[in-house]
């Protein structure tokens, strides 16, 4: 077994690998940026090597430099986690040719899979179940058309050597396979360093369900279930979960096998999964393999019991699978939840700045449910423009889906994050979805339920409820809190306690009396009984957990002008408790309008300009491009919402805007 290891990555998944090296008395070397100096993994591994300036292709993809901090510190395999060099051949017989060993696959695998274009050649002939498209190279953007026209719209265009989401267009018509073709280009080549696009069929409800497999040198191959990947936003997963709550155990088993003969045709060594698209009938097409750990392997590790990063370093070491495909079992519910930097409330675009506030759910085991976060960030950090935006990877698991769901849905509204936009809401939202509670999944779910975007959650009558109880008692305490202040006018404290109060929760106004009662509260309602409350908040907490009738629940607590700010389950609004005169005043008090900013085209997140394509004083049309921000390793295309007349522009290609910038204003 290895004594020294290197983790050529960073974030939530190198202080991941270094937490199984660290159980298996393997020391570790990190590598850092500039950006990363003071990052988790490197205050969590025993060694630290410094390999360049921020940008990935300055420090993270420059393999001469991870293989100089190996020689330098004598780590004798590298693990590269996902993304970066993770999937790059080169990488790997550079390596070997130093004699340090890549804790992964072997070159002739990760060369035939990482190639979309090979791989699918190789699918057919092991026999596994492909997707019609074009696996030649495309010329330019009119033979893409061509190609796209030939195969039938909606059609898929994927860089070859991507992942992650990037490079990846749906065109529904020739127009969009031309845009298509050109931005996936653009997006690979700076990506991957590899410009090759190729076409396939889009299927139509598809879910997206992946084969987690595990093989070894000495010929043993398995698979370890799969996982649902289906709930996508522009085809960067989001939420994952494991089982599937579609498949049967014949697809299932069919799936599996399938997998395991491919890897075997290009003799697989390692952790690695193979993705497919599955339709409503449960026909299911290769779509790709990745010869690499992939994000969401928790839910995988969850329900089988497996660590997969443990496996993937005795493989490397050379020991043969301690298991067989009999003693895989697939025990429970598992479901994961990308935490981005990323607001949804402005079209889930990228957010930077400092973490003010990072406080997640307590990790461990309690009764039957479990939760896990991996994540590589602390209160304090900061999330950057020149990587990834994911924050953590929250994971809960239970004996059902119902309760894996639920207990995520809980353990979201305990997870605080400040300082930052991100998507919290989002998820928070989407475990209460019918559809998604259903399991009635596709890959163009959240664009099918959410057509323009996600907004704020209207609270439902329980709710609204809820957050009134809430609000008396967090009122109730801190008002109890100021009376003991020395000095001041609270004589009349506990005489108005027990007045008449008036709640406003989202256009609701709720009557309802509050009263001290032994061990908690008693709080009556209009039209309702007598409840009993129970809390240990305390004024300065930013969750406060109430207990109404035995039901606890978890909501944010903040201060707020004139009253406070509660959040749960995606909803955030505004709440005052007021007294009933101040109640009717605050009826009469005008809503201040917002500013108009029709006529400008603003930057919608920190970012790039990597083009403008107007001039000053040209006229444009609805739907025409305007600008091209990039921000996180995306391309973001910003058009015209209406036709209109440029009339300036104080921007140009190559600043760095904040958001909400002016990139152009239009003549009014």
């Amino acid at each position: 077994m290895f004594k020294k290891i290197l983790i050529a990555n960073r974030g939530e998944i190198a202080c991941r690998v270094i937490k199984t090296a660290r159980r298996m008395g393997i020391a570790t070397v990190a590598v850092y940026s500039d950006a990363d100096r003071n990052a988790m993994h490197v205050e969590m591994a025993d060694e630290a090597v410094h390999i360049g300036p921020p940008p990935a292709n300055q420090s993270y993809l420059m393999a001469d430099r991870i293989i100089e901090a190996c020689k330098q510190t004598g780590a004798e395999a590298v693990h590269p986690g996902y993304g970066f060099l993770s999937e790059r051949a080169s990488f790997c017989e550079a390596l070997e040719k130093e004699g340090i060993i890549f804790i992964g696959p072997k070159v002739k695998a990760i060369e035939a899979m990482g190639d979309k274009i090979t791989s699918k050649k190789i699918a057919a002939e092991a026999g596994v179940s492909t997707v019609p498209g074009h696996m030649g190279l495309i010329d330019d953007e009119a033979h893409a058309a061509k190609i796209a026209a030939e195969i039938g719209y909606p059609v898929m265009i994927k860089a070859s050597a991507g992942g992650g989401g990037k490079g990846m267009r749906i065109a529904w018509n020739d127009a969009e396979a031309r845009e298509g073709f050109a931005r996936s280009k653009s997006e690979a080549a700076s990506s991957f360093g590899d410009d090759r696009i190729f076409i396939e069929k889009f299927v139509e409800e598809p879910r997206h369900i992946e084969i987690q497999l595990i093989a070894d040198s000495h010929g043993n191959a398995i698979y370890l279930g799969e996982r649902e990947c289906s709930i996508q936003r522009r085809n960067q997963k989001v939420v994952e979960e494991a089982p599937s709550p579609f498949l049967d155990a014949a697809t299932r088993k069919a799936m599996g096998e399938q997998s395991v003969a491919l890897a075997q045709a290009v003799d697989y060594q390692s952790a690695g999964t193979v993705e497919f698209i599955v339709d409503k009938h449960r026909n299911f097409y290769f779509l790709e393999m990745n010869t690499r750990l992939q994000v969401e392997h928790p839910v995988t590790e969850l329900i089988t019991g497996v660590d997969l990063v443990e496996q993937m370093i005795r493989v490397a070491a050379g020991e043969a699978l301690s298991f067989s495909q009999d003693d895989v079992k697939l025990n429970g519910w598992a479901v994961e939840s990308r935490l981005y930097a990323e607001d949804p409330y402005r079209g889930f675009l990228p957010s930077i700045g400092r973490l003010t506030r990072y406080r997640p759910p307590q990790e461990g085991t309690e009764g039957d449910i479990k939760i896990r976060n991996d994540t590589g960030v602390s209160e304090g950090s900061e999330i950057s423009m020149f990587y990834d935006p994911m924050i953590a990877k929250l994971c809960t698991h239970a004996p059902t889906r119902l309760e894996a769901v639920d207990a995520m849905a809980d353990a979201l509204d305990r997870f605080e994050v400040e300082g930052i936009g991100h998507n919290l809401p989002f998820l928070s939202a989407l475990m209460q979805h019918p559809r998604w509670r259903e399991g009635r999944l596709s890959t163009g779910f959240i664009a099918e339920e959410y057509p323009e975007g996600f907004g704020p959650v209207p609270p439902s009558a329980q709710v609204v409820e809820r957050f009134a109880i809430a609000a008396l008692v967090v009122s109730h305490i801190l008002g109890e809190r100021n009376a003991l202040i020395s000095g001041a006018r609270f004589s009349q404290a506990e005489k108005r306690a027990h007045e008449e109060k008036v709640v406003r929760v989202s256009g609701h106004e709720i009557h309802g009396r509050i009263e001290d009662a032994g061990e908690g509260y008693r709080i009556k309602l209009e039209g309702r009984q007598a409840m009993q409350v129970e809390t240990g908040w305390m004024p300065g907490d930013k969750i406060a957990l109430i207990t109404v009738d035995g039901d606890t629940q978890a909501i944010k607590v903040e201060p707020a002008q004139a009253g406070w700010r509660l959040r749960q389950l995606g909803v955030d609004v505004r709440v005052q408790v007021l007294s009933p005169r101040v109640a009717e005043l605050a009826r009469l008090m005008p809503e201040k309008k917002k500013a108009d900013t029709s006529n400008l085209l603003l930057c919608p997140m920190p970012g790039l300009i990597v083009s403008i394509a107007v001039n000053e004083g040209d006229e444009v049309q609805e739907g025409q491009t305007l600008a091209i921000v990039e921000a996180m390793k995306m391309e973001n295309v910003l058009k015209a919402e209406r036709k209109g007349v440029v009339s300036r522009i104080p921007v140009k290609a190559g600043d760095s805007l904040a958001v909400d910038e002016v990139i152009m204003e239009f003549a009014k």
